[in-house]
Order: structure tokens, then C-alpha cells, then sequence
């Protein structure tokens, strides 16, 4: 498959290693624990595993993920999705199962979506006989409480009360010692994610791997789409002092401990917002003018001068190219390849440094069948290089 012609073709040697890594690598085969040592983890290294919300985090525990940490050397523990939302009251249920457990359901809201493994489900979309005919399962959710927007901000209570349980445990695995490795699932989950790294580690620095800033605020979002806005939320900016959210989030961490690579589709007001905190950011322009190795190399100077802070690494599949990992939410053409994505999960790596890892934004409902393996197993396979696998 070709990339986009903002980019360069990867050359065979690439693909044919990418092919292997693909499908678990080398995992389990030679050296199986990472090469380096950890500056803050205890040992023996562990990861404690949770799944965001929506079905990626299941598509990439299905795909082996567990099974391909545990190779590496790690323990290994999983906190599924339904901890973090089977008592949330604004998360919706199928109307079938609500009745079942005997929900009341006074004062929900009805949505209609679609279960169907090639379409995304949409609350907003209406759906109709077409979709029946196009044999798609019709389920009628309900959502326990209602959950109307706050100014612009869309599904307000749902994000905050999820990230804020999501902050409590990552705080509570990286206090011990344990990797928190997040799977998601929506990227505003990186609010709680952050949260509780930086509380654990209040001197830690962040590298938020994205095609996009995530730094818009409620009050500048056209969308009131959270998953836009987590990063203004953990700096504090103007106008995130705002319910439900100032019941648990504050500010924790500095401009200067953030840095971003991949950047490629940044909103007009996300710009301002980036020069104003003198906000470090290596675009696709930089990757394309530098190369990956040496803007990974000037990021962690950046951040980590010394190499004495913990990292925080969120990852955005978006990053990386449509043709490397096409089912996701926001797709944007001239992104990164295949190697340049591990090859930054590998670099921070060794610096040993690493002790909190967020995957996000795999969407198994968006694209073919065999988009979403690959993206899958593309998810998989990053994690693995951040947790130490190598090449050799």
C-alpha cells in the first residue's frame, strides 16, 4: 500500500520488517526483556494494562497485546473497560440490557446506533429503514442520566467522571512503581491519564505524539468535542476552570514539560494558543526536515535535558499515516510512517525513563475489514516498542 504523496514510499527492507512486527514481531524469541534499565519502575517491571472506552482497547487485547507485553519480560495486569463505566449513570446502555438489570431509566436519554463492525456509531446520525436493509443490528441505547452539553462542550459529565476514576487508578499503579499503559478509545482519556502520572511523578514531562494540539478550550472548540481539549485541561489555561471538571483536575503540568511530534492539523485558535505558552512542537515540516532521529533527539532535550524526569508518552495512532493506520477517528494524509512511529516509541525507551504509556485513538467501527487489523495490530506493536521490544 502506498502512502500519501505528501511522503515518501517506505523502502521494501521497511515493509518486510514492518510485516513482522505486525504480527507480534519477535516477541518471545531472543532477548526478550528490554536492553536497558528503568530509572524510576520497580523491578521486576510490570505493566498494569486498562482499557479506555469504546471497542478499541478490546480489539487490542484480542489481538494478543497481554500475551506480547508478558513476551517482553513484563508482568503483566488488565483493568477492562467496564470498570471505569458499568456504574457510570451518564454512560448509555442497550435499552435490552438496561431492562434486564433493572435500570431505572426516568429522565434518560434515547439514542439510536448502529452495531455494525464497518460504520462508527453516530448519536447523532438518525437511523432508518436504510440501515436495516444494509443489515445492519439496530440497538436502541438509553443513557441513565441525561448529560446535555455545558456552553460548548458535548458529553461533559460522561468524560469528566470517567477520566477522573481513570486518574485515581493510573496515580495509584505508577505510586507502586507499575507501568500504567492506557488503551484507548477517545484521547480526552489522556486528561485522567496525565492526571495521575503527574501526581505520582509531579516532575515528569509529557511527549504527546498527535496529528493534532488537543489544546483547544471550551471556550475556543467549534465542535465541543473533548477529545480536542485534554491538554488545555492539564495546563490550566483559560477558561478549563469549569464544571465538573474543576472538582477533580488542576493544573499539573508546565508548558515547558510538553513537547508534541506529529503535528500536521492544528486548528487557528490552537496556534495562538501554542506560540502564547512558548509550547515546543516538532511538525511533520520538522520530521520531513530533520529526520525522526534527530527531532526525537531535540525533543527529549527539551523536556528531559538530563535524563532524570520521568516521561509520560500519549500516542495518537492519528500520527501516523492513513495508509499505516487508517481506522481511527481523524485521519490526516502526510503522516508518519510505519518505522518513524516505533522509532520514537523506541528511542524513549532506552532512555529508561518512560513510566507511563497512553495508545489511543484505535477505532475498530471505521474502515475494511483488513484497515482495522492492520491498525490493530499497528496499536500492538507500538506499545511493544515502548515497552522495549528491538529489532535485533
Amino acid at each position: 500500500m502506498s502512502l500519501s504523496l505528501l511522503r515518501q514510499q517506505l523502502p521494501r527492507r521497511t515493509l518486510t520488517t514492518s510485516a513482522r512486527r505486525l504480527n507480534g514481531g519477535s516477541a518471545g524469541k531472543g532477548q526478550a526483556k528490554p536492553t536497558y534499565r528503568h530509572k524510576f519502575l520497580k523491578e521486576p517491571a510490570e505493566v498494569a494494562a486498562r482499557a479506555g472506552v469504546d471497542l478499541g482497547p478490546s480489539a487490542l487485547i484480542k489481538y494478543g497485546l497481554l500475551d506480547q507485553i508478558k513476551h517482553l519480560g513484563w508482568r503483566a495486569t488488565y483493568d477492562p473497560a467496564a470498570s471505569f463505566t458499568s456504574n457510570n449513570s451518564y454512560n448509555p446502555v442497550p435499552k435490552d440490557l438496561a431492562a434486564e438489570k433493572g435500570v431505572s431509566l426516568k429522565g434518560g436519554e434515547k439514542t439510536l446506533v448502529r452495531e455494525d463492525p464497518t460504520s462508527p456509531a453516530d448519536p447523532d446520525r438518525t437511523v432508518g429503514s436504510q440501515d436495516e436493509a444494509a443489515g445492519a443490528k439496530v440497538l436502541e441505547y438509553v443513557q441513565r442520566l441525561p448529560d446535555p452539553p455545558i456552553g460548548n462542550m458535548k458529553k461533559p459529565r460522561l468524560v469528566s467522571s470517567v477520566c477522573e476514576k481513570l486518574s485515581e487508578v493510573v496515580k495509584g499503579y505508577a505510586e507502586r512503581g507499575v507501568m500504567p499503559v492506557t488503551l484507548g478509545g477517545d484521547h480526552s482519556l489522556a486528561m485522567g491519564t496525565i492526571a495521575g502520572s503527574m501526581a505520582a511523578y509531579p516532575e515528569a514531562c509529557v511527549i504527546w505524539i498527535d496529528a493534532h494540539a488537543d489544546i483547544n478550550t471550551p471556550l475556543t472548540t467549534d465542535t465541543g468535542n473533548l477529545h480536542g481539549c485534554p491538554v488545555s485541561f492539564l495546563l490550566g489555561l483559560e477558561g478549563t476552570d469549569v464544571a465538573p471538571f474543576n472538582g477533580w483536575v488542576k493544573p499539573c503540568l508546565k508548558p515547558e514539560r510538553l513537547v508534541y511530534i506529529g503535528l500536521r492539523d492544528v486548528d487557528p485558535a490552537e496556534k495562538r494558543i501554542l506560540r502564547e505558552n512558548n509550547i515546543k512542537c516538532f511538525t511533520m515540516h520538522d520530521v520531513d526536515k530533520y529526520g525522526i532521529g534527530k527531532v526525537v533527539q531535540m525533543a527529549l532535550a527539551h523536556v528531559n535535558p538530563r535524563g532524570e524526569r520521568p516521561v509520560h508518552l500519549s500516542f495518537d495512532v492519528d500520527a501516523t499515516d492513513p495508509s499505516v493506520a487508517a481506522s481511527t477517528g481523524t485521519p490526516v494524509r502526510g503522516g508518519l510512517t510505519f518505522r518513524e512511529g516505533h522509532y520514537i516509541c523506541e528511542a524513549i525507551a532506552e532512555t529508561g525513563c518512560l513510566v507511563a504509556l497512553d495508545i489511543m485513538e484505535v477505532n475498530p467501527t471505521l474502515g475494511s475489514e483488513n484497515a482495522v487489523e492492520q491498525t490493530v495490530a499497528v496499536g500492538c506493536s507500538l506499545a511493544r516498542a515502548a515497552l522495549g521490544e528491538t529489532l535485533l
